[in-house]
């Protein structure tokens, strides 16, 4: 069974940092791109970042760009995302996904075949 298990969430005040991780299971990710998008009850599930498979195309939603970012790891664990200078608004469940094989990343959270299951990260003031 094919598994993307996010970890790293939690509570954390503002400002602060928290690193998020997706290790796999089931198979590798090494030629797909990645993504993290983020969801609260008040919205939709929103692009939050992705990379490409070789690292080369970076891209991030406004909200974020300059306080996050995302990297590539190894097989076992695809990608991360290093969360920097939290903000309230930063607070929500956190999913990792993966696009098919060979696919180029996307902000379209249609376009993402594996999900994890989310993790919580709630910033407090």
């Amino acid at each position: 069974q094919v598994q993307l298990l996010e970890s790293g969430g939690g509570l954390v005040q503002a400002a602060g940092s928290l690193r998020l991780s997706c290790p796999a299971s089931g198979r590798t990710f090494r030629n797909n791109a990645m993504g993290w998008f983020r969801q609260t009850p008040a919205k939709d599930r929103e692009f939050v970042a992705s990379i490409s498979t070789n690292g080369k195309y970076i891209d991030y939603a406004d909200s974020v760009k300059g306080r996050f970012t995302i990297s590539r790891g190894n097989a076992e664990n695809p990608v991360y995302l290093q969360m920097n200078t939290l903000e309230l608004e930063d607070t929500g469940v956190y999913y990792c996904a993966a696009r098919a094989d060979y696919a180029t990343p996307t902000r379209r959270t249609a376009e993402y075949v594996y999900w994890g299951q989310g993790t919580q990260v709630t910033v407090s003031s």
